[in-house]
């Protein structure tokens, strides 16, 4: 059971740096319990009191009422501790009732059924038996042989009831066999764990095949209880314990029947059987019942701890299997994931989302009844210190009544007090955001339309939950990290994320329009006020060129003036866009009052924009600028009035020429087909070639032919909405179809939705149409759980140094290169390098350093790096040594040269980031945008390659690929040979003659040719490669490279950028391991899994000591065993597995110390993340009391302890609070939390 360690005399609850974990003994049951259990009653249906000495006995567990016994002598605060005559009830909290517990004392011993059933089995492996035979022994179908004596039977010898007879006539009562757990406890006390281990240890020397796998697995198990100072025979339980009552409580319902906890049936059951097995054994009865007493109490205690691991489970009214002590552990529901990683809070609320476009970026709407209720401390203390209200209790009365001076009031408190708001699912950490509020009248919340993309939120009725900081602290952190104009770049790929889009973009598109022949063209203007005079009565239009005169300084500040020519809609845009973006050199004379943007601005064009004013100006300004652009984008989208009309869809003139052609190449293949020239494959794969020419054909000329002011054209010309596909089924043709299994159906649908389809089109269409639906459904579930998995296993990784390098050594790093798929580029060098440090100097031709060693690659640097530099050799540039997450040394996280840039701000990373969180993040929210499509490659058997979703999974969880490709083990020639039956390609070692036959499995698609060289670990076939094999074949730096490669291809294709960054952290946490194959002069036991640092470390200590280096070879792990390989049981506990996982840590005696996330938030501890970090708590900062609404708190108690009946009421708006925690026991409000 977990116990503290290092507890110091400060604060009790949080003193503690780690947990142990361990089996508790007889004795310390009995020291925790506060009485025994010994009635199975629970409560008096009379007098609805608990029953004595039962189950929710007051006197083991104290009154049910504060402060008042059971018979009622005593009541009242004052006679606090003292215990009743009459009764024997302690006086005091009735909350002792959620922490005292009892026990029940065993007439029999029982075995745990964790260390016995579970795989495997703890007890099987110390006793050297096996599990089927242990249960025959438990469960008394088996006797076992404790001292054999002078016979010939040997100890720990299993006899049957028959086979026991009749040694028993042989040898009368020279031997002792017993069954039940009375039996396996003896056995175990018997065990010398020293010694066993020693001879353990010298029968592996000589060991091999399965007999040493076994010998190693009990060997863990006998170092486990060795090291950790548990007894093996604590595993059996003399005792009970029983817990606290009101973790299992009893309430009566309206119709006067109770409902009760599972687990008080389950005590009721073992405490009826235990009181029937003491009588009978007082009784003196007869073996074999006592025997079959024995096994039910046996099975009693097992469901209690376990329901349904063993046999049938037990079960309740409704044929409902109970829920054990296990079930309330495990799962989304069980404590760890339902109560101590996600709890409700207090102080939010949640509405409706509506549009704000009135709304500045940092801003957003609270509805004043919602702000009223989450602001009610503030405003209650804000009117006590303005004298309105002359003490709380009447501050608290005027702000129920709202009457009008608490609204006055309740604008001045929310002046500069962010809070925050969260859209579900977050699959990000922008989808929480901070805002300064803005009071509106009704009750939605109004977001602003730029941050929709963040939140990925629209208006169509999606809700937003708010939440409330409280403390000084919590504040500053809402206004420096979490305000939203300090959240415009995406952590996953550092690209802006709030960028304008539909009516705003069409507007802006619009607007810097250029149109020849406009009315007004050529004309002249003083400056631009006369310009738009000249708009505003109609003499031009925004899209008229014009010559407008410029005036303003030069460099040395001298005035000037220029007459530029553009139109009035580019200048005006100009007036909101910073004019020093680099798209105009200003160093050329006569350059200096060019427009800066004088072209026509699409969405790609306004991303561009934005980067670059983020980069030089800094999100202030880029927040002004998005504002103004959001402004002029909405105002001329509505002036401009554009419209969608069926005569905006023109078919091309030449479709029925086309599909006329089509037809005729269609019969001719057909005809081919029937004379026998070519196969129903071929056939089927020329049709569907000429369907798709003949789409592409008509989508050219469609688009070609559109008018370029065409309303539908510059919607999707502008990237406000729509696309060339959708112009193409609007107006061309829908093309090919694929039918549910994702095979092209080869008769296309020549029709588009202007000409409307006919109804086998229909039909054809609808297959597409709901594959879509489905897919996206369990594309949602499958794309969750795999981040879930990616930030299990990536929490702790942490920034905790700045550097990893020790003075003196080398620098680590890897050599990265451009990423290619056949020609094409899949990720560009520059892309690779931006943002990283770099492991040496890189210079250009003339020797000039462009970046030095252990210097940040910034974007200018990577481009020059790519333009100019040259290696070693003189030759450009193909790939830069840089330093990785994957080489960095640093113990516990990882070091900010090795992570480079945090893309979010593109500075430095700062030591406290917690990089792990943001990489799962990252891969994980586009997740949803994989298509989860197995391509078909037109029928051919096992030539299906995975994509998308479950490819990642498939790279992540480090499983046998599907369509796996053969690869080469050894460098050689390739030969191929074709005999009758099979096919081989052998691979010959030219240098050592050595060669390798490769078998190859008909359907398989060859890869290599007659003669070729090739390198180990080359695939000799197309498919997809296992990873595990290219570790074994090529080494680490192969596999990293792989799965780096393959993940960028997959995201890549979909057109989603994430950074190398993100998936190297989720890369370097699966090769954390070595696996020990000889422990040499090191603490290592074989088979064991160690971290590899820890590995190099214990090596380079034995070197030094003069003794034998481990050996042991780097393995990949899955994302989900890599997350139960974590050194933190809590963490495990939490993620899967739960009740092995707890075992597990028990029989080690665990310590958890506490370093990644999840641990520290299931204790309730800050995370040692951010400004979690020691490094950054021990700053003290001086607050002025006048703001901290805590002494509120303290006032309102004083005041509810006086007036204890009236009902204090639990500060929530909307229904994000737990129903039990609003109100705590002492009738205290439990919002704020104490300091």
């Amino acid at each position: 059971m977990p116990e503290t360690v290092n507890k110091e005399e400060t604060n009790e609850a949080f003193s503690f740096d780690a947990i142990r974990i361990g089996l508790a003994s007889p004795e310390r049951i009995r020291e925790w319990s506060h009485g025994e259990v010994k009635k199975p009653e629970t409560i008096n249906y009379r007098t609805l009191k608990p029953e004595k000495d039962g189950l929710f006995c007051e006197v083991i567990f104290g009154p049910t009422k504060d402060w008042e016994c059971h018979c009622g002598k005593y009541k009242k605060i004052r006679y606090k501790g003292i215990i009743c005559e009459r009764c024997g009830v302690e006086v005091t909290k009735s909350s002792v009732r959620r922490e005292r517990m009892g026990h029940i004392e065993l007439a029999a011993p029982v075995s745990h059924i964790w260390y016995f059933k579970g795989i495997p089995s703890r007890m099987g492996l110390i006793l050297d038996l096996s599990p089927r035979t242990l249960e025959r022994v438990l469960y008394f179908a088996s006797y076992i042989v404790l001292d054999p004596g002078e016979t010939n039977l040997m100890k720990k010898q299993v006899l049957s009831e028959a086979e026991y007879q009749q040694a028993y006539e042989t040898y009368g009562n020279a031997f002792r066999a017993r069954m039940g757990a009375e039996a396996i406890k003896e056995l175990l006390q018997e065990i010398d764990l020293d010694k066993e281990y020693d001879e353990l240890r010298a029968e592996l020397e000589n060991a091999s095949g399965q007999k040493r796998a076994r010998i190693i697995k009990r060997l863990e198990v006998v170092e486990a209880f060795k090291e950790s100072g548990n007894r093996p025979e604590w595993m059996i339980l003399d005792c009970i314990p029983v817990i606290p009552p009101d973790l299992r409580p009893m309430v009566q319902l309206d119709g006067g029947r109770f409902a009760t906890s599972d687990l008080n049936d389950l005590y009721r059951r073992i405490i009826n059987r235990n009181n029937r097995l003491k009588r009978l054994l007082d009784l003196g009865a007869p073996d074999i019942i006592v025997r079959n007493e024995k096994r039910m109490l046996q099975e009693a205690v097992d469901a209690l701890i376990d329901n349904g691991r063993r046999g049938r489970p037990v079960t309740g009214p409704g044929n409902r299997a109970l829920k054990s002590l296990s079930d309330l552990l495990k799962g989304k529901n069980g404590r760890f994931r339902q109560n101590l990683l996600g709890k409700r809070v207090d102080y939010s609320g949640r509405s409706v989302i509506v549009n704000g476009p009135e709304l500045k970026i940092y801003q957003c709407g609270l509805p004043k009844e919602m702000a009223i209720e989450l602001f009610k401390p503030f405003v209650m203390k804000e009117l006590v210190a303005n004298g309105t209200a002359h003490n709380i209790k009447n501050a608290k009365k005027m702000v129920e009544r709202l009457e009008p001076q608490v609204w006055d009031v309740l604008e001045d408190v929310i002046k500069e007090h962010p809070v925050m708001l969260n859209r579900a699912p977050t699959l990000h950490r922008l989808g929480i955001q901070a805002f300064e509020p803005i009071l509106v009248e009704g009750k939605a919340i109004k977001l602003h339309p730029l941050v929709c993309t963040a939140f990925n939120a629209d208006f169509d009725g999606d809700q937003m939950a708010v939440h409330l900081p409280l403390s000084q602290e919590a504040q500053a952190e809402c206004r420096f990290m979490l305000l939203s104009p300090n959240n415009l770049l995406k952590p996953s790929d550092g690209g802006p994320v709030a960028v304008p889009s539909q009516d705003m973009v069409l507007g802006i598109y619009y607007l810097t329009q250029m149109r020849p022949g406009e009315i007004g063209e050529g004309t002249s203007y003083k400056d631009l006020n006369e310009a738009i005079l000249a708009y505003e009565n109609g003499y031009i239009k925004y899209q008229t060129q014009i010559h407008v005169r410029r005036t303003g300084k030069d460099a040395q500040g001298n005035p000037i003036e220029k007459t530029v020519t553009t139109t009035l809609g580019r200048l005006l845009f100009n007036e909101i866009i910073p004019q020093d973006l680099g798209y105009v050199d200003r160093s050329v004379p006569g350059n200096e009052l060019l427009p800066e943007i004088d072209f026509m601005v699409a969405k790609k064009h306004l991303k561009q924009i934005l980067e670059k004013v983020i980069d030089i100006h800094g999100a202030t300004r880029t927040a002004e600028v998005l504002d103004h652009i959001k402004a002029m984008g909405y105002h001329t989208s509505t002036r401009a009035g554009m419209t969608v009309s069926i005569s905006d869809m023109t078919v091309p003139a030449d479709k029925p020429k086309l599909l006329a052609e089509a037809e005729e190449t269609v019969d001719k293949i057909t005809r081919n087909y029937k004379r026998g020239l070519i196969t129903d494959e071929e056939r089927y794969k020329e049709v569907v070639e000429t369907w798709k020419e003949t789409d592409d054909k008509l989508t050219k000329d469609l688009l070609d032919g559109l008018d370029k002011y065409n309303n539908i054209y510059m919607m999707a010309d502008s990237g406000a909405r729509g696309s060339d596909k959708q112009i193409k089924q609007l107006a061309g043709m829908r093309g090919l179809m694929a039918d549910t299994t994702g095979h092209t159906i080869e008769l296309p649908i020549k029709s588009n939705f202007r000409e409307g389809l006919d109804v086998l089109e229909y039909f054809m269409s609808a297959h597409g149409a709901r594959k879509g639906l489905s897919d996206t459904a369990l594309r949602t579930a499958d794309s969750g759980y795999l981040t879930r998995r990616m930030v299990d296993v990536s929490q702790d990784l942490i920034i905790r140094e700045t550097d990893c390098a020790k003075p003196g050594k080398e620098i680590p790093g890897m050599y990265v290169y451009a990423f290619m798929e056949g020609k094409e580029q899949v990720e560009s060098l520059q892309e690779r390098i931006t943002g990283r440090f770099s492991c040496y100097d890189i210079k250009d031709k003339d020797g000039n350093i462009i970046v030095r060693a252990n210097q940040m690659i910034t974007p200018r640097r990577a481009a020059q790096v790519v333009a100019n530099g040259v290696d070693e050799n003189g030759n450009p540039v193909t790939r830069v040594k840089i330093r990785t997450i994957l080489t960095c040394r640093s113990h516990l996280g990882i070091c900010s040269k090795c992570y480079g840039a945090n893309l979010a701000t593109g500075e430095v990373v700062q030591v406290g980031e917690s990089v792990g969180i943001i990489a799962a993040q990252s891969i994980g929210e586009p997740g949803t945008q994989l298509t989860m499509r197995t391509f078909h490659t037109g029928g051919v058997a096992g030539g299906d390659i995975t994509q998308g979703l479950p490819r990642v999974e498939e790279l992540f969880e480090a499983r046998k690929p599907k369509g796996l490709a053969i690869i080469t083990e050894i460098k050689g020639t390739a030969a191929i040979k074709d005999t009758k039956k099979k096919r081989e390609i052998i691979v010959t070692d030219d240098e050592t003659g050595t060669s390798k036959t490769y078998l190859i499995p008909y359907g398989s698609r060859i890869k290599v040719m007659d003669g070729d060289t090739l390198e180990a670990g080359d695939a000799l076939t197309e498919g997809s490669v296992n990873p595990h094999d290219i570790l074994r074949i090529k080494g680490i730096t192969a596999v990293q490279d792989y799965l780096l490669r393959e993940v960028q291809r997959v995201y890549r294709l979909q057109g989603v950028e994430i950074c190398d960054k993100h998936i190297e952290v989720i890369v370097r946490q699966m090769l954390k391991k070595v696996r020990i194959e000889d422990g040499g002069d090191t603490k290592f036991m074989p088979g064991r899994l160690v971290d590899f640092l820890d590995f190099d470390d214990a090596n380079e200590e034995a070197e030094e000591a003069g003794g034998r280096p481990a050996t042991g070879e780097r393995i990949l792990l899955g994302i989900t065993k890599a997350s139960l390989a974590t050194d933190s049981f809590l963490s495990a506990a939490s993620f899967q597995e739960t009740t092995r996982v707890l075992t597990d840590a028990a029989i080690k005696g665990k310590v958890d110390r506490l370093i990644g996330l999840k641990e520290n938030v299931i204790i309730g501890k800050l995370i040692p993340a951010g400004t979690g970090m020691k490094y950054y708590s021990s700053l003290k900062l001086d607050t002025d009391d006048q703001v901290i609404p805590e002494r509120v708190n303290e006032d309102e108690e004083l005041i509810l302890d006086e007036d204890v009946d009236a009902e204090p009421e639990a500060q929530t708006a909307g229904t994000d609070t737990a129903p039990e925690n609003d109100v705590s026991e002492d009738g205290q409000d439990s919002g704020v939390p104490e300091e």
